[in-house]
């Protein structure tokens, strides 16, 4: 199972929020390409990297940053936040990210997602964000009116290489993922799935591996030395995964 190591922009600087809320987050490094060597030094075989101020739809500089930190690191990075149009999916495949997220224009418009995942095939990862079993969108901000597993069995025939599943409510907040909305989703489709949000434990690792995620992000608890980065590839090491962090092509 691999380890995600977030790290997440928000005018410029690595944070974390809580529960998604723009007001409450609290920054960790002034510099995102410094916390994503960090985590390349911890040993990360990958990273995923959000654009939250895209996410809400804001014009930011993040893009810089984020290119920044592809361009500066040898591990692959899988980008999001706000990657509403083929351009903006373009952009970060040609920034050379090895997989690009999608969420709030998958949500509503699921024809158009799976054509961009046969489009680029093997390269799109679909963001399943969820409160209270129900699907939301626009960086967290609106519901989008579908349940995870309605929304995922739509956009399964699309193949994406993964979805990315998380229960907002818990993200940022270090109490325990929703195990039982994962194992909802992962009875629902054969898509590999990347689990996030409340990951507070080792053993909530071995956990989620248990329940059959194929990866899984970790952003608070590396932050606030929960346990370090070696321990959670240490723990999630005994679980299979049927992603690659790595594409082929890449080498």
């Amino acid at each position: 199972m691999i380890v995600f190591p977030a790290v997440d922009i928000k005018d410029g600087r690595c944070v974390r929020l809580m529960q998604g809320r723009p007001e409450a987050s609290k920054e960790y490094y002034e510099s995102p390409l410094e916390a994503a060597l960090h985590w390349q030094r911890e040993g990360a075989r990958a990273l995923h990297v959000v654009d939250l101020d895209g996410a809400l739809g804001k014009k930011s500089g993040n893009r810089r940053h984020i290119a920044e930190i592809i361009a500066g690191l040898s591990i692959p990075v899988q980008v999001g936040g706000g990657l509403r149009s083929v351009e903006d999916i373009q952009w970060a495949l040609d920034s050379m990210a090895a997989r690009a997220v999608i969420g709030t224009r998958a949500a509503l418009e699921p024809g158009w997602a799976s054509e961009v995942c046969r489009r680029f095939a093997g390269r799109i990862v679909i963001a399943l964000d969820a409160r209270e079993g129900k699907v939301v969108i626009k960086g967290w901000q609106e519901e989008a009116g579908l349940s995870v597993e309605e929304l995922a069995r739509r956009l399964e025939e699309g193949a994406p290489a993964a979805f990315l599943y998380t229960d907002v409510s818990r993200d940022g907040m270090l109490t325990r993922p929703n195990f039982g909305g994962l194992q909802a989703l992962l009875s629902a489709v054969s898509v590999p799935v990347i689990a996030s949000g409340g990951v507070s434990s080792l053993d909530d690792i071995r956990q989620l591996g248990e329940c059959g995620a194929d990866a899984v992000i970790v952003g608070k608890a590396l932050y606030e030395k929960r346990f370090t980065l070696g321990e959670a590839m240490e723990a999630a090491a005994a679980f299979t995964s049927r992603l690659t962090p790595r594409l082929p092509e890449q080498g």
